[in-house]
């Protein structure tokens, strides 16, 4: 019996078995890190053709592109006491594929975990009006501490964003109401306004009126053609006071 072709097709199959599992193709948004019995390279392997040892090598690869990970509605007190649901999105990449292996289990569920605790613990430092008219100011501080916190792990949060505020329905009223009375106050305050700057035109008006005595005689004259405009109008002529004064005193003197 022949046994040179069996030990030859043997061969064959141990060396494609082998093929198979020492070739990798990495994409252009993967990196590479292998693990050498156990042990892992310095540095991850780019993308292109590549080739390990195995079953003394594994390769195992590592999405470099921009992830994303759904906060979920969050029960959050804030600094005035008020209950509110937040929710969130984190956008995060690995910038580091060795230390997104060796320093975490797994990094897309420990980022989860860890944008679920901080987003609680960070709307509850401000208050409710800060978190619906600076929210700006809530995603930056989310992402400075999300940043922080993930280095370690490789991972670079690039932006966080909460998506929705749910307050209850009771504060919902008392928000309507604290922007109904915020509108009447601007609204007394512009009518003042009106009137103060009314009251001061009036003022320089009796000024002149003061120095030029006459001209009160002609306000008069323009306001009975005013009135004559109008055929079905009682006409009431003003006196001017000081006539009526210096009857007054001729009658006082006996004139």
């Amino acid at each position: 019996m022949n046994v040179a072709p069996i030990v030859v097709a043997f061969c064959v199959i141990i060396f494609l078995i082998w093929f198979f599992n020492s070739v990798y193709v990495i994409k252009e948004w993967e990196r590479g890190v292998v693990l050498r019995l156990g042990r892992m390279a310095p540095e991850s392997k780019g993308a292109g053709l590549r080739i390990v040892v195995w079953p003394i090598d594994k390769l195992i690869r590592i999405s470099m592109r921009v992830d994303t990970v759904s906060v979920p509605s969050q029960d959050v007190i804030t600094r005035d006491n008020v209950p509110v649901k937040v929710d969130a999105v984190c956008y995060f990449r690995v910038v580091d594929a060795n230390r997104a292996i060796a320093q975490v289990q797994n990094y897309l569920y420990a980022t989860s975990q860890l944008a679920q605790t901080n987003l609680r613990s960070v709307v509850g430092q401000f208050e409710l009006d800060e978190i619906l008219s600076e929210r700006e100011k809530v995603n930056a501080k989310l992402q400075t501490i999300l940043d922080q916190d993930t280095d370690p792990w490789g991972i670079k949060v690039t932006k966080v964003e909460v998506k929705q505020v749910d307050i209850p329905e009771n504060m919902q009223r008392a928000i309507a109401r604290q922007a109904e009375a915020e509108r009447e106050r601007r609204a007394k305050v512009i009518n003042a306004d009106g009137e103060f700057q009314a009251s001061a035109r009036l003022a320089e008006a009796a000024e002149v009126l003061e120095k030029q005595p006459v001209s009160i005689q002609l306000r008069y004259l323009q306001t009975l053609s005013q009135i004559g405009a109008e055929k079905n109008t009682t006409i009431v002529f003003p006196v001017p006071i000081d006539l009526v004064t210096y009857w007054l005193q001729q009658k006082a003197e006996g004139k």
